[in-house]
């Protein structure tokens, strides 16, 4: 057994690309070692910024001989067939067994393959990887270049170290042979450094100011630079995205703190922290919760003078970048958002949907429909909350030190002013502040504090660990604009198909579930589709937009360990369109049939939902108009009908009149008569806990129907009274959730 050192040495790989080059690499050998039928031992992969470095232990000197046999043609076949036989596995006529299989003699082809030397296995394995290796983005270099079938990389490759225990295996590619030889750091060591195996490689380049493994890289980044800040009083603003980056730009990492003018603080920190951490890969950091003018770089050298020139080379290159940040932040505010309004006319949101100007009008409407329809108000607290306890009821957000009318009010203005940020010179220099800039700006020119957050929240919530804006103000424009989002490219069919999604539509849509969920907000979904849609355009898109949402609330809720089939079951029975309900309710049913009790009726309901399929029923019920008025025929217009209903209500009470049901049943028909008013009054109430106890109370009278009572009995009176009795109990479990939509 022998451990195998590959190393592939080329100019700097983009510290991004670093982690996928990694897991390629280990991904690319495995294949050629399986494909040989080599079992290697640990491997491990790293990477500096100018060599991808692979250890694979525990290899054999020699692969397993391997015999391999294939049936062929029966004896006296044409020679045609014999001789392709032969051709295909590689023999000759005379080297093919005769077998009897089934008395029928039959030609065998038997191939011994020797086992071969690890060492040619990998020689041939390593311009295989080379050459396949999937980078993101390569090229190609020099006069080959100019052929197609020239060697791709990442950047031009400059050497091959390949070491089998301590024997070179000998390769080449593109002109590149392997070799013991590697380069050190390229100032600290720019000499060749030979390599003897694997066990002295990271040694070996350590000592020579290269660190080849990434993770010890990052933990000198992090560490180093918390205790620079730490030594200067100051608390490192953490960000693991930038200790990755700058391990991947370094191979010997050395933090060092320097400072920039204070002046610059009166620039937003947000864009001091994004100009710091973009353009520069700089950490930032806080004094006593605010920004401080400190930055953290990482060095890739030991400096002699402690790293002062270097220092003051990147406070000179960071204090150009934050003057131009300044520069826009002073120029941004001398033009008012209502100015800045009407350079949206100019800009396309979609060409079937207009501008961004037409969108804002769009969203502007709606969000003043949610606060006038009292669907947002000024508590933040809902006017009709759930009672359902455990379950996603409304939380307590910020109140609005105002009246319903003057909310609405602001929730137009915040709306109209939200998209303006996105034609000013600092979102234009960097996108990814487009929300939090307008914020500034609504502050810097006097805008009340509850349109500049809204203003600057209204992308709320962007992910799945992002915060659920709670302000009323806030909530009102963000819905909007995620439903004017939504239902707009619905109703000109442009879908999430697959994987695609281009527009965004499934963060919209849990970002609105979201919004809708943890405010509590009691909204009919078909409502805010319908108010949402745009006019001149297909109407017939909202079904397709309840249905996502479905899906996508079913995607939200699994995290949350709800199922599937819960909501589906609720569903089924939740016609309204209210969220918040509908996950109150669903939440109490799957609590209840995680119970033993639960389970029991789910059991029962399926076997009485059995037998009523099997026997097709559905009863008188089916036949008489369920009006809700006590007297059924009250609603009825058709004249001719009214004496045919009459018949048939008349004929079932006669019945049950006649009809002397047994102990078991009666049971049943008891339980029923208090269990449903029971549920249906809780359901009212949206105590769905309560509504689910009054189902219990059905288990143990439905377990003993079944255990006393014998359904297809040859009296059909009995029959039909004993059907209808299990329809009953089926309607009433149906007032919670649709069972049969519950798996299981």
């Amino acid at each position: 057994m022998a451990d195998f050192l590959l190393e592939l040495r080329c100019e700097e790989i983009p510290a991004r690309m670093q982690k996928g080059a990694r897991a390629d690499l280990e991904k690319l050998f495995r294949q050629q070692l399986d494909e040989a039928g080599i079992k290697p031992g640990a491997i491990t992969v790293w990477s500096t910024p100018r060599r991808l470095a692979l250890i694979a232990e525990g290899l054999p000197e020699q692969t397993e001989a391997v015999s391999e046999e294939a049936k062929g043609p029966p004896e006296g076949a044409p020679d045609q067939a014999v001789e392709g036989f032969c051709r295909k596995n590689g023999v000759t006529r005379d080297q093919l067994e005769v077998r009897d299989v089934k008395g029928r003699p039959t030609y065998f082809a038997v191939r011994n393959i020797p086992g071969r030397a690890v060492k040619d296995v990998l020689a041939e394995a390593i311009p295989a990887i080379i050459r396949a290796f999937p980078w993101p983005k390569s090229m190609r270099w020099g006069a080959a270049s100019l052929r197609s079938e020239s060697l791709r990389w990442v950047r031009p490759l400059s050497g091959i170290v390949a070491i089998l225990g301590e024997e070179l295996v000998e390769c080449e590619v593109d002109g590149v042979p392997s070799g013991y030889a590697t380069l050190g750091h390229r100032f600290h060591c720019p000499g060749p450094i030979t390599i003897g195996g694997a066990d002295d490689y990271a040694g070996k380049l350590r000592a020579c100011h290269v660190i080849v493994d990434h993770a010890e890289r990052e933990a000198i980044v992090r560490e180093g630079a918390a205790k620079a800040a730490a030594d200067a009083g100051l608390t490192l603003v953490e960000d693991e995205g930038l200790v990755v980056e700058n391990a991947g730009l370094t191979e010997w990492p050395v933090p060092l703190l320097g400072r920039f003018d204070e002046a610059f603080l009166e620039v937003p920190p947000e864009v001091i922290q994004l100009t710091a951490r973009t353009n520069q890969k700089y950490f930032v950091c806080e004094k006593d919760g605010k920004l401080a003018n400190a930055f953290i770089c990482t060095a890739n050298i030991e400096a002699s003078d402690g790293g002062a020139a270097i220092v003051d080379g990147n406070r000179k290159v960071l204090a150009a970048r934050l003057s131009d940040a300044r520069f826009f932040w002073d120029v941004d505010r001398k033009v008012k958002l209502s100015e800045q309004v009407k350079k949206l006319e100019r800009i396309t949101f979609h060409e079937k949907l207009g501008t961004v100007a037409d969108k804002v009008e769009r969203v502007a409407k709606l969000a003043r429909w949610l606060v006038e329809e009292g669907i947002v108000t000024p508590s933040g607290v809902p006017a009709k909350a759930g009672t359902s306890g455990e379950g996603a009821g409304p939380n307590e957000v910020p109140a609005f030190a105002g009246t319903q009318a003057e909310l609405a009010d602001m929730a137009e203005q915040a709306a109209r002013l939200c998209k303006a940020d996105l034609v000013t010179e600092m979102v234009g220099e960097f996108p990814e502040l487009q929300g939090l800039m307008g914020g500034y700006y609504a502050r810097a020119e006097g805008l009340p504090d509850a349109v500049a957050d809204a203003i600057r929240d209204h992308y709320k919530p962007v992910g799945q660990g992002d915060d659920v804006p709670t302000a009323p103000v806030t909530v009102a424009v963000s819905l909007a604009d995620k439903l004017d989002t939504l239902v707009g490219f619905f109703q000109i069919d442009e879908k999430p198909t697959g994987s695609k999604d281009p527009f965004a539509l499934r963060r919209a849509a849990l970002g609105i579930l979201r919004l809708i969920l943890e405010n509590g907000l009691r909204a009919s979904m078909f409502d805010l589709i319908a108010h949402a849609a745009h006019h001149g355009k297909s109407s017939d898109a909202g079904r397709d937009i309840a249905n996502f949402l479905i899906e996508r609330l079913k995607v939200q809720q699994r995290d949350a360990n709800i199922r599937h089939d819960m909501i589906d079951a609720v569903v089924a029975v939740e016609t309204g369109g209210d969220n918040v309900r509908m996950v109150n309710r669903t939440s109490a049913l799957q609590r209840f049939l995680d119970t033993e009790d639960g389970a029991n009726l789910l059991a029962g309901y399926k076997r009485a939902a059995n037998i009523l399929k099997k026997e097709d029923w559905h009863g008188i019920e089916a036949e008489i108009p369920q009006t809700g008025e006590e007297d059924p025929l009250a609603e009825v217009d058709d004249p001719d009908l009214k004496p045919v209903i009459a018949a048939k209500m008349a004929e079932r009470h006669a019945k049950e009149l006649s009809y002397t049901p047994d102990p078991a049943e009666k049971a049943l028909i008891d339980a029923l008569d208090e269990a449903q008013p029971r549920a249906a009054a809780a359901i009212e109430a949206e105590d769905f806990e309560a509504a689910m106890a009054a189902l219990a109370a059905l288990r143990a009278p439905i377990d003993r129907f079944f255990d006393e009572v014998t359904v297809n009995v040859p009296d059909k009176d009995k029959r039909a009274s004993r059907l209808d009795l299990l329809d009953r109990f089926r309607a009433a479990v149906h007032q919670v959730a649709d069972f049969s939509k519950i798996e299981g």
